[in-house]
């Protein structure tokens, strides 16, 4: 009997089962996944004895699947470990246990522990204090003493030029007054070649002592690495062709190793278990459960994709020999004539459809630069003077030539453009007007979110106005005043910003048929006849 697969009862008449498996990287979930949800939230909900760290927030995942019997049932998963482990009945076990006791990372953990404890003995020694106290003594002394002496010569000095002034030396006299100055300056030299080699060999002491902690450290820093590479190794994980492959192996191809983490989310954790125990893969979904994380955007109970940093590559190995729908993303969009707003000699605005790239992207060639080059040749030069998400739609500005590229581009540099986005977002917001001023930082974990980060985000200010509030949805007005990536989806969605997610985001909200925002004006001078002109195009939503 496999406790970790839990069959649904009488519910395959009731839904049709999906033809593809899961796109994990841009997906509405199947009611199949939503039905797994649903009694994976209510086990959660009962385990009292987790309720306070699951409220801090996690990310879930539900894999349904068919047994070897032909029965539906579904596997569940949470990232990284509960409650102290990796390991609980109701859950698909990792795809390696970093936490066993006995295991390669808990005794190469406690290695690399050791070390840093006799690094951080050495760094806050008395022996070494005591080196560096008389060395900051030995500097003072230095410095007490040439400034002693420096400051008799110049009295010296002084009184040499005032029997010079007065005159009426003789030329023995004249001689003295410029031995003495000659002793004095080789007298300085003496006495600081003097503190200079005391020091030196209390600088050499602490330099050998330094000198140990280093090598320590590069020893640490190799055994880490060393350990980093072994545990990977031990993450195998199969796929839908039965192949096997460890992580070091997956990203390869890449160039790189495994970032922290690398193994650890529920996507890999639930497919790798169904493929080792002859389970059929027919969809998935993962959701967070819980408070948002600091600086990060996770609403409870919301869907997400899977990372992309740490999961893709190793997903788009496990899904090999899965017949997967296709990323709407990544595909063409249908052959279009495309939305002129405005065009004359000088540039174009087009209205370009959500779903669209903005610039050919690296898995995909098709955008509105490659069907405007198509359409308009006689553009030349830098032609893209600002960009839209591809899941935005609205306007997009197109320069014809260099001049008015640059022209244009000073324009957004020095925020004198203005541009306004109408958003349909999911709730209500109370206040009718305001200004959001939250600092933004890309996730190096999950390229292309970004998150709030006050340290070392960059400034990112939108004003918004509530247009109309009805069934639980608030259409607005969004002018960003910066233009950082994802800022207004963002900056609708965080807790300290709005805290309502446009409606569709799969990163920050929840996915359906598309975002709903639109680039909806833009007010510019024109870079020929300095004139200002305001262009509009109506969201289609």
């Amino acid at each position: 009997m496999n406790d970790r697969f839990h069959p649904f009862e009488n519910c395959e008449a009731a839904v049709e089962l999906p033809q593809r498996f899961t796109c994990p990287f841009c997906y509405e979930p199947h009611p199949l996944a939503l039905l797994a949800v649903e009694q994976v939230q209510r086990y959660v909900a009962g385990r009292d004895d987790w309720a306070e760290e699951l409220a801090a927030g996690k990310m879930l995942g539900v894999l349904v699947a068919l047994d070897g019997q032909g029965r539906l049932g579904y596997l569940a998963a949470f990232s990284g470990n509960l409650a102290g482990s990796v390991q609980h009945d109701f859950f698909v076990p990792p795809v390696y246990d970093l936490l066993d006791p006995q295991g390669v990372f808990k005794q190469g953990e406690a290695r690399i522990t050791a070390m840093n404890h006799e690094v951080e003995r050495l760094e806050h020694s008395p022996e070494l204090l005591a080196l560096q106290q008389r060395e900051a003594s030995m500097k003072q002394e230095m410095s007490d003493e040439i400034g002693s002496f420096k400051a008799m010569m110049a009295l010296h000095k002084q009184e040499r030029d005032q029997r010079r002034d007065a005159g009426g030396l003789t030329d023995e006299e004249r001689e003295e007054l410029l031995n003495q100055s000659r002793f004095e300056k080789a007298e300085l030299k003496r006495i600081r070649r003097r503190h200079e080699e005391e020091l030196a060999k209390t600088t050499d002491e602490i330099g050998a002592f330094c000198c140990r902690i280093d090598h320590l450290k590069a020893r640490r820093k190799a055994m880490s690495e060393a350990l980093q590479e072994r545990i990977f190794r031990l993450f195998i994980v199969k796929n839908g062709r039965g192949e096997t492959r460890d992580l070091v192996d997956v990203f390869k191809p890449l160039g790189t190793l495994p970032p922290a983490g690398a193994g650890e989310c529920c996507a890999p954790r639930l497919l790798n278990y169904a493929f080792n125990n002859g389970l059929k893969p027919m969809c998935m979904a993962e959701f967070w459960w819980g408070d948002s994380p600091v600086g990060e955007v996770r609403h409870h109970g919301h869907f997400y994709p899977a990372c992309r940093s740490k999961c893709k590559p190793i997903l788009d190995f496990m899904l090999q020999g899965l017949d997967v729908e296709e990323n709407p993303l990544g595909q063409p969009m249908d052959e279009d004539a495309l939305d002129v707003v405005y065009d004359d000699d000088c540039f174009t605005v087009l209205n370009k459809p959500s779903g669209m790239l903005t610039v050919p992207g690296k898995l995909l060639d098709d955008s509105l630069l490659t069907r405007y080059q198509d359409a308009f040749p006689e553009a030349h030069g830098p032609i893209v003077v600002h960009r839209l998400d591809q899941e935005t739609s609205g306007l997009v500005v197109f320069a014809k030539d260099k001049i008015t590229h640059k022209a244009l581009q000073q324009q957004f540099e020095n925020h004198t453009i203005k541009k306004r986005y109408i958003a349909l977002l999911e709730g209500q917001v109370l206040q009718d007007e305001g200004i959001i001023d939250l600092p933004l930082l890309p996730d190096i974990d999950d390229r292309p979110r970004q998150r709030v980060d006050y340290d070392q985000g960059k400034r990112a200010v939108t004003r918004y106005h509530v247009l109309e509030r009805s069934d639980g949805l608030t259409r607005i007005a969004l002018e960003p005043f910066t233009g950082r990536t994802h800022q207004l989806r963002v900056h609708c969605s965080h807790p300290q910003g709005l805290n309502c997610p446009i409606v569709g985001d799969r990163l920050y909200g929840n996915a359906s048929s598309r975002l709903m925002l639109h680039a909806q004006s833009i007010t510019l001078v024109h870079p020929a006849s300095g004139q200002s002109m305001t262009l509009e195009c109506a969201p289609p939503f």
